[in-house]
């Protein structure tokens, strides 16, 4: 007997109100004591008018990734579902608090329940669509009667002034006017933190389902560098030294394990790669792009909008603006939460209508993976 997959609920958790371009570095702090020189020229390309920190003014950390992803987790909870019927847990996240636990291991200590499997994801921003890939197929197989996954990030600690100043007065002893690289300084301009939750069971439940048709995620490892890291360092040669291989000192002199980007090697790849892999899907799967209602792609700045629509037309696809949906001006790049927080906040907005299909395109630039997804609303 075939068997289907619904996300019957969704919810968020976005921590703390909303932060202002103006009041950022209230939160993060100043590099050196001095305002950031990227921030305006970064700000002014990414599209992004508010985000949200687990922060409070003074850079104090008010929530750390699990509390982020066992709130939006409970958001799924009513008189019908609770942590004791859960049995399966699948988490993604850039950001885990620890190396162990896993991430996931944590997020269960503070929901409790029932014992039940848990299961962590490791990436970027496609890392929360690895853990709904996983609750698929999970449920899909009958192994599963539901699966809660959650994509999280809590990247706004790794963006604090105070992780830098041991990288800026090492330069200024060899610089007289020592300033934090742009492959640095640009990501902390672009980041924020939250969390989204996805309940799948095998029927649909309530007024409203989506169904999964299909999820398909790859990566492009093989052929492309290493673009974006933390916990390493790149050499010239484009390879990754690990922190392991660092001495204790260089790790705060060269800022170690702040995350970084070869913005260049981004802008170079991440959206004909994207396009390539979009075409091969459409190819395999007999897949009318007319058929859509909705397309959810993940941007990390509004900047790639246009080369999307490019990058599009190059194959003669094109799908109307009306049919864009995202959120970045007013959450930001969550990185993994990022497509949870479009998904919920569209499936609550009362407009989906039934007989709608949705496309879902996650980019993830740290060494190019891709996820595409498609549900029909029921």
């Amino acid at each position: 007997m075939s068997r289907n997959v619904y996300i019957t609920r969704l919810a968020k958790f976005l921590p703390n109100e909303p932060v202002t371009n103006d009041d950022m570095e209230k939160y993060l702090g100043f590099v050196d004591g001095v305002p950031s020189r990227a921030r305006k020229i970064v700000l002014r390309s990414n599209g992004i008018k508010t985000r949200y920190y687990a922060l409070d003014e003074n850079g104090n950390i008010t929530h750390n990734n699990a509390d982020l992803s066992a709130e939006a987790v409970k958001g799924l909870f009513d008189s019908g579902f609770d942590a004791d019927k859960i049995q399966l847990l699948a988490c993604g996240t850039t950001s885990a608090d620890q190396l162990l636990p896993s991430h996931a291991s944590m997020v269960h200590g503070k929901l409790g329940g029932n014992p039940y499997e848990c299961v962590s994801f490791s990436a970027a921003c496609c890392a929360g669509m690895h853990a709904l890939k996983y609750g698929y197929l999970s449920v899909l197989s009958g192994d599963k009667g539901n699966a809660v996954c959650v994509g999280s990030d809590q990247l706004s600690a790794w963006m604090l002034a105070k992780n830098f100043q041991a990288e800026t007065i090492s330069l200024s002893k060899l610089e007289e006017n020592p300033i934090l690289a742009f492959e640095k300084d640009f990501l902390r301009w672009m980041l924020s933190d939250g969390a989204g939750a996805a309940l799948l069971e095998p029927e649909p439940s309530g007024n409203l389902s989506l169904k999964i048709e299909w999820l398909d995620t790859i990566s492009y490892a093989n052929q492309i560098e290493t673009c974006m890291y933390a916990g390493a360092d790149k050499t010239k040669d484009g390879s990754i030294t690990p922190w392991r291989h660092f001495e204790p000192n260089e790790l705060l002199d060269k800022s170690i394990f702040s995350l970084k980007q070869d913005v260049k090697l981004l802008n170079d790849n991440i959206v004909p790669l994207g396009i390539k892999f979009f075409r091969d899907i459409i190819e395999k799967r007999s897949f009318d792009v007319n058929e859509i209602s909705w397309f959810l792609p993940h941007l990390s700045s509004i900047f790639f909008k246009s080369k999307i629509v490019d990058g599009l037309k190059i194959y003669g696809i094109e799908i109307p603006d009306e049919k864009w949906f995202f959120n970045l001006s007013s959450v930001g790049n969550v990185g993994a939460a990022s497509i949870y927080l479009m998904l919920e906040e569209l499936f609550n907005s009362g407009r989906l209508k039934k007989g709608e299909k949705i496309l879902m395109m996650i980019p993830e630039s740290a060494r190019f993976s891709y996820t595409y997804g498609l549900l029909t609303v029921c």
